[in-house]
Protein backbone atom coordinates (compact mmCIF):
# COMPACT_ATOMS: atom_id res chain seq x y z
CA UNK A 1 0.00 0.00 0.00
CA UNK A 2 2.73 2.69 0.96
CA UNK A 3 4.34 1.50 -2.78
CA UNK A 4 1.23 2.07 -4.60
CA UNK A 5 0.64 5.45 -2.79
CA UNK A 6 4.13 6.66 -3.19
CA UNK A 7 3.65 5.70 -6.95
CA UNK A 8 0.76 8.00 -7.48
CA UNK A 9 1.99 10.59 -5.51
CA UNK A 10 5.42 10.20 -7.67
CA UNK A 11 3.46 10.25 -11.11
CA UNK A 12 1.07 12.87 -9.67
CA UNK A 13 3.98 15.25 -9.24
CA UNK A 14 5.66 14.17 -12.56
CA UNK A 15 2.12 15.01 -14.70
CA UNK A 16 1.82 18.40 -11.94
CA UNK A 17 5.07 19.90 -13.19
CA UNK A 18 5.07 18.64 -16.60
CA UNK A 19 1.57 20.33 -17.26
CA UNK A 20 2.46 23.22 -15.19
CA UNK A 21 5.63 23.96 -17.46
CA UNK A 22 3.10 23.54 -20.76
CA UNK A 23 1.02 25.90 -19.44
CA UNK A 24 3.88 28.28 -18.44
CA UNK A 25 5.32 27.99 -21.84
CA UNK A 26 1.94 27.95 -23.58
CA UNK A 27 1.43 31.09 -21.52
CA UNK A 28 5.10 32.77 -22.36
CA UNK A 29 4.87 32.14 -26.00
CA UNK A 30 1.37 34.56 -25.88
CA UNK A 31 2.44 37.97 -26.87
CA UNK A 32 0.95 41.07 -26.47
CA UNK A 33 -1.24 42.55 -29.67
CA UNK A 34 -3.13 45.09 -30.00
CA UNK A 35 -6.87 44.80 -29.61
CA UNK A 36 -8.46 47.49 -31.15
CA UNK A 37 -7.35 50.15 -33.69
CA UNK A 38 -3.82 52.15 -31.95
CA UNK A 39 -4.63 55.86 -32.17
CA UNK A 40 -1.31 57.93 -33.60
CA UNK A 41 -1.17 61.11 -32.55
CA UNK A 42 0.52 63.78 -34.47
CA UNK A 43 1.89 66.52 -32.32
CA UNK A 44 1.92 68.79 -35.62
CA UNK A 45 -0.75 69.96 -38.59
CA UNK A 46 -1.50 68.00 -41.54
CA UNK A 47 0.85 68.35 -44.07
CA UNK A 48 3.75 68.54 -42.39
CA UNK A 49 7.41 66.57 -41.89
CA UNK A 50 5.61 64.70 -39.01
CA UNK A 51 2.45 64.07 -40.67
CA UNK A 52 3.56 62.93 -44.06
CA UNK A 53 5.90 60.41 -41.97
CA UNK A 54 3.01 58.81 -39.82
CA UNK A 55 0.93 57.96 -42.49
CA UNK A 56 3.90 56.67 -45.06
CA UNK A 57 4.74 54.42 -41.98
CA UNK A 58 0.76 53.54 -41.26
CA UNK A 59 1.03 52.54 -44.98
CA UNK A 60 4.12 50.19 -44.42
CA UNK A 61 2.04 48.85 -41.84
CA UNK A 62 -1.12 48.46 -43.43
CA UNK A 63 0.70 47.07 -46.57
CA UNK A 64 2.89 44.72 -45.11
CA UNK A 65 -0.15 43.41 -42.66
CA UNK A 66 2.48 44.07 -39.80
CA UNK A 67 -1.05 44.62 -37.42
CA UNK A 68 -4.26 42.73 -36.99
CA UNK A 69 -5.85 46.24 -36.54
CA UNK A 70 -5.46 49.53 -38.04
CA UNK A 71 -3.18 52.81 -37.00
CA UNK A 72 -4.97 56.02 -37.40
CA UNK A 73 -3.21 59.29 -37.44
CA UNK A 74 -4.78 62.00 -35.30
CA UNK A 75 -3.16 65.63 -35.75
CA UNK A 76 -3.23 67.40 -32.31
CA UNK A 77 -1.16 70.20 -33.25
CA UNK A 78 -2.74 72.89 -30.69
CA UNK A 79 -0.62 74.74 -28.46
CA UNK A 80 2.77 73.94 -30.52
CA UNK A 81 2.17 70.34 -29.65
CA UNK A 82 0.64 71.20 -26.31
CA UNK A 83 -2.85 69.42 -27.10
CA UNK A 84 -1.20 66.17 -27.94
CA UNK A 85 0.88 65.65 -25.01
CA UNK A 86 -1.70 66.36 -22.68
CA UNK A 87 -4.29 63.69 -24.46
CA UNK A 88 -1.40 61.09 -24.79
CA UNK A 89 -0.53 61.79 -20.87
CA UNK A 90 -3.89 61.80 -20.15
CA UNK A 91 -4.75 58.62 -22.43
CA UNK A 92 -7.34 56.28 -21.36
CA UNK A 93 -5.86 52.95 -22.96
CA UNK A 94 -2.23 53.73 -22.52
CA UNK A 95 -1.57 50.58 -24.65
CA UNK A 96 -3.20 51.48 -27.50
CA UNK A 97 -1.68 55.33 -27.78
CA UNK A 98 1.45 56.35 -29.19
CA UNK A 99 2.30 59.45 -30.47
CA UNK A 100 5.20 60.98 -33.24
CA UNK A 101 6.89 63.74 -31.73
CA UNK A 102 9.10 66.84 -32.88
CA UNK A 103 11.65 68.75 -30.91
CA UNK A 104 8.20 70.12 -29.42
CA UNK A 105 8.26 67.66 -27.52
CA UNK A 106 10.93 69.05 -25.06
CA UNK A 107 10.36 73.08 -25.57
CA UNK A 108 6.93 72.65 -24.73
CA UNK A 109 6.63 71.73 -21.50
CA UNK A 110 9.83 73.71 -20.72
CA UNK A 111 7.94 76.66 -22.06
CA UNK A 112 4.47 76.08 -20.51
CA UNK A 113 5.22 73.95 -16.73
CA UNK A 114 1.51 74.36 -16.12
CA UNK A 115 1.12 71.71 -18.40
CA UNK A 116 2.32 69.06 -15.74
CA UNK A 117 4.40 67.27 -18.68
CA UNK A 118 7.39 65.03 -17.36
CA UNK A 119 8.54 63.69 -20.50
CA UNK A 120 10.36 60.84 -18.79
CA UNK A 121 7.09 59.18 -17.91
CA UNK A 122 6.24 58.50 -21.70
CA UNK A 123 7.28 55.55 -22.95
CA UNK A 124 10.56 55.30 -25.18
CA UNK A 125 9.01 53.36 -28.32
CA UNK A 126 11.45 53.96 -31.14
CA UNK A 127 13.67 57.11 -32.83
CA UNK A 128 12.79 56.66 -36.42
CA UNK A 129 15.35 59.69 -38.05
CA UNK A 130 16.00 63.06 -36.97
CA UNK A 131 15.05 65.02 -39.14
CA UNK A 132 16.86 68.38 -41.08
CA UNK A 133 16.33 72.13 -41.84
CA UNK A 134 17.05 74.10 -44.62
CA UNK A 135 16.71 77.77 -45.59
CA UNK A 136 13.94 78.68 -48.51
CA UNK A 137 12.87 81.30 -50.25
CA UNK A 138 10.59 82.02 -53.56
CA UNK A 139 12.57 81.71 -56.89
CA UNK A 140 10.50 84.67 -57.79
CA UNK A 141 12.60 86.82 -55.36
CA UNK A 142 15.69 86.30 -57.79
CA UNK A 143 17.75 84.93 -54.45
CA UNK A 144 20.10 82.69 -55.18
CA UNK A 145 22.07 82.63 -52.30
CA UNK A 146 22.39 83.48 -48.53
CA UNK A 147 24.29 86.62 -49.38
CA UNK A 148 21.73 88.01 -51.47
CA UNK A 149 19.49 86.87 -48.44
CA UNK A 150 21.03 88.63 -46.02
CA UNK A 151 20.97 92.09 -47.74
CA UNK A 152 17.43 91.56 -49.07
CA UNK A 153 16.17 90.76 -45.65
CA UNK A 154 17.87 93.28 -43.87
CA UNK A 155 16.81 96.06 -46.21
CA UNK A 156 13.38 95.23 -45.46
CA UNK A 157 13.45 94.93 -41.61
CA UNK A 158 10.50 93.77 -40.11
CA UNK A 159 8.49 93.34 -43.12
CA UNK A 160 10.33 90.67 -44.18
CA UNK A 161 8.01 87.84 -43.06
CA UNK A 162 9.65 84.33 -42.21
CA UNK A 163 6.87 81.76 -41.57
CA UNK A 164 7.04 78.98 -39.70
CA UNK A 165 5.09 76.74 -37.14
CA UNK A 166 4.50 77.55 -34.01
CA UNK A 167 5.50 80.17 -31.58
CA UNK A 168 9.23 79.52 -29.63
CA UNK A 169 9.28 75.94 -32.05
CA UNK A 170 12.19 74.61 -33.86
CA UNK A 171 11.22 77.10 -36.63
CA UNK A 172 11.33 79.88 -34.03
CA UNK A 173 14.69 79.10 -32.71
CA UNK A 174 16.13 79.06 -36.43
CA UNK A 175 14.65 82.63 -37.39
CA UNK A 176 15.65 83.79 -33.84
CA UNK A 177 19.37 82.32 -34.95
CA UNK A 178 19.22 84.34 -38.41
CA UNK A 179 18.21 87.44 -36.88
CA UNK A 180 21.29 87.20 -34.60
CA UNK A 181 23.96 85.72 -36.46
CA UNK A 182 23.16 88.26 -39.58
CA UNK A 183 21.60 91.28 -38.01
CA UNK A 184 18.17 90.87 -39.48
CA UNK A 185 15.16 91.75 -37.60
CA UNK A 186 12.40 89.57 -39.52
CA UNK A 187 9.39 89.23 -38.67
CA UNK A 188 8.37 85.29 -37.30
CA UNK A 189 4.60 84.56 -38.41
CA UNK A 190 3.74 80.98 -36.68
CA UNK A 191 1.08 78.46 -38.91
CA UNK A 192 -0.14 74.63 -37.50
CA UNK A 193 2.01 72.74 -39.83
CA UNK A 194 4.64 72.68 -42.42
CA UNK A 195 2.78 72.12 -44.89
CA UNK A 196 0.35 75.05 -44.48
CA UNK A 197 4.15 77.05 -44.20
CA UNK A 198 5.57 75.09 -47.65
CA UNK A 199 2.51 76.65 -49.42
CA UNK A 200 2.45 80.17 -47.90
CA UNK A 201 5.75 80.53 -48.96
CA UNK A 202 5.12 78.94 -52.32
CA UNK A 203 2.46 81.16 -52.84
CA UNK A 204 4.46 84.17 -52.26
CA UNK A 205 2.82 85.01 -49.19
CA UNK A 206 5.98 84.87 -47.05
CA UNK A 207 9.29 85.74 -47.71
CA UNK A 208 11.63 82.75 -46.41
CA UNK A 209 10.79 79.47 -43.95
CA UNK A 210 13.03 76.78 -42.61
CA UNK A 211 11.12 73.77 -44.29
CA UNK A 212 11.96 70.00 -43.65
CA UNK A 213 13.17 68.76 -46.86
CA UNK A 214 9.64 66.51 -47.38
CA UNK A 215 7.79 70.07 -46.79
CA UNK A 216 8.88 71.99 -49.38
CA UNK A 217 10.07 68.89 -51.98
CA UNK A 218 7.08 68.96 -53.79
CA UNK A 219 7.72 73.49 -54.74
CA UNK A 220 11.10 72.80 -55.51
CA UNK A 221 10.46 69.95 -57.49
CA UNK A 222 8.15 72.33 -58.95
CA UNK A 223 10.68 74.89 -59.57
CA UNK A 224 8.98 77.11 -57.22
CA UNK A 225 11.06 77.15 -54.10
CA UNK A 226 15.06 77.71 -53.96
CA UNK A 227 17.11 76.06 -50.67
CA UNK A 228 19.73 78.55 -49.72
CA UNK A 229 21.26 77.23 -46.77
CA UNK A 230 21.44 74.40 -44.48
CA UNK A 231 21.48 73.28 -41.19
CA UNK A 232 23.34 70.29 -41.18
CA UNK A 233 27.13 69.40 -40.98
CA UNK A 234 27.81 68.29 -44.62
CA UNK A 235 25.44 69.36 -47.33
CA UNK A 236 22.81 67.25 -47.94
CA UNK A 237 22.81 65.11 -51.50
CA UNK A 238 19.53 66.05 -52.46
CA UNK A 239 20.68 69.74 -52.68
CA UNK A 240 24.34 70.17 -53.46
CA UNK A 241 24.18 73.52 -54.06
CA UNK A 242 22.83 74.24 -50.73
CA UNK A 243 26.16 74.94 -48.41
CA UNK A 244 25.95 74.13 -44.85
CA UNK A 245 26.03 77.47 -42.63
CA UNK A 246 28.91 75.79 -40.91
CA UNK A 247 30.22 76.31 -44.48
CA UNK A 248 29.44 80.43 -44.46
CA UNK A 249 31.12 80.72 -41.45
CA UNK A 250 28.03 80.31 -38.91
CA UNK A 251 28.56 77.01 -36.98
CA UNK A 252 25.19 76.15 -35.65
CA UNK A 253 24.19 72.76 -36.35
CA UNK A 254 19.95 71.53 -35.51
CA UNK A 255 18.30 68.30 -36.04
CA UNK A 256 14.43 67.49 -35.50
CA UNK A 257 13.42 63.93 -34.09
CA UNK A 258 11.40 61.97 -35.18
CA UNK A 259 10.16 59.69 -32.65
CA UNK A 260 7.11 57.19 -31.36
CA UNK A 261 6.21 57.74 -28.03
CA UNK A 262 3.80 55.58 -25.43
CA UNK A 263 1.59 56.64 -23.53
CA UNK A 264 2.43 56.85 -19.48
CA UNK A 265 1.49 53.63 -18.22
CA UNK A 266 1.66 51.77 -21.04
CA UNK A 267 1.79 47.86 -20.03
CA UNK A 268 5.59 45.80 -20.81
CA UNK A 269 3.74 43.92 -22.98
CA UNK A 270 2.76 46.15 -25.64
CA UNK A 271 5.91 48.51 -24.82
CA UNK A 272 8.02 45.40 -25.85
CA UNK A 273 5.00 45.26 -28.88
CA UNK A 274 5.83 48.83 -30.41
CA UNK A 275 9.36 48.62 -29.91
CA UNK A 276 9.95 45.23 -31.94
CA UNK A 277 7.36 46.47 -34.82
CA UNK A 278 8.86 49.87 -35.07
CA UNK A 279 12.46 48.87 -35.35
CA UNK A 280 10.87 46.11 -38.21
CA UNK A 281 9.69 48.83 -39.93
CA UNK A 282 12.83 51.12 -39.33
CA UNK A 283 14.82 48.18 -41.14
CA UNK A 284 12.72 47.63 -44.06
CA UNK A 285 13.24 49.26 -47.34
CA UNK A 286 10.30 50.65 -47.33
CA UNK A 287 11.51 53.20 -44.72
CA UNK A 288 15.10 53.49 -45.27
CA UNK A 289 13.87 54.52 -48.78
CA UNK A 290 11.57 57.32 -47.56
CA UNK A 291 14.36 58.47 -45.24
CA UNK A 292 16.67 58.83 -48.51
CA UNK A 293 14.08 60.12 -50.04
CA UNK A 294 13.43 63.17 -47.84
CA UNK A 295 17.14 63.60 -46.48
CA UNK A 296 16.45 62.01 -43.10
CA UNK A 297 19.22 61.16 -41.12
CA UNK A 298 20.13 59.11 -38.19
CA UNK A 299 19.56 55.61 -36.25
CA UNK A 300 17.27 53.83 -34.69
CA UNK A 301 17.08 53.99 -30.75
CA UNK A 302 14.67 52.65 -28.13
CA UNK A 303 14.78 52.11 -24.40
CA UNK A 304 16.89 53.30 -22.37
CA UNK A 305 19.19 54.73 -24.97
CA UNK A 306 16.07 56.73 -26.31
CA UNK A 307 15.62 57.79 -23.13
CA UNK A 308 18.87 59.42 -22.60
CA UNK A 309 18.82 60.86 -25.89
CA UNK A 310 15.76 62.78 -24.69
CA UNK A 311 17.28 63.92 -21.59
CA UNK A 312 20.63 65.26 -23.33
CA UNK A 313 17.86 67.11 -25.97
CA UNK A 314 16.10 68.26 -23.51
CA UNK A 315 19.09 70.26 -21.90
CA UNK A 316 19.89 71.05 -25.32
CA UNK A 317 17.20 72.45 -26.18
CA UNK A 318 16.27 74.20 -22.79
CA UNK A 319 20.03 76.50 -23.69
CA UNK A 320 18.42 77.44 -26.66
CA UNK A 321 15.37 78.74 -25.27
CA UNK A 322 17.19 80.57 -22.55
CA UNK A 323 19.28 82.19 -24.76
CA UNK A 324 16.64 83.63 -27.45
CA UNK A 325 14.92 84.44 -23.97
CA UNK A 326 11.83 82.40 -24.48
CA UNK A 327 12.69 80.76 -21.21
CA UNK A 328 14.42 81.99 -17.71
Amino acid sequence: MKKVSTGVLSLGLVLSLCFGFSLFTFNSAIAWEPKKPVEFIVMAGKGGGADKAVRFIQSIIAKNKMSSKPYTPINKPGGSGAEALVYVKNAKDPDHTIMFTLNSFYTTPLRQPGLGVDISKFTPVGRMAEDTFLLWVNKDSGIKNVDEFVKAAKAAGNKWIMAGTGKNSEDNILTDFLNKAYGLNMKYVPYKGGGRVAKELAGNNANSTVNNPSEQLGFYQAGKTVPLGAFTPKRLPLFKDAPTFKELGKDFVYFMQRTVVGAPGMSAGAKSYYQGLFKKIFDSSAWQGYMKKKSLQGGFLTGDALMSYWMREKAVQKAILQKMGALK
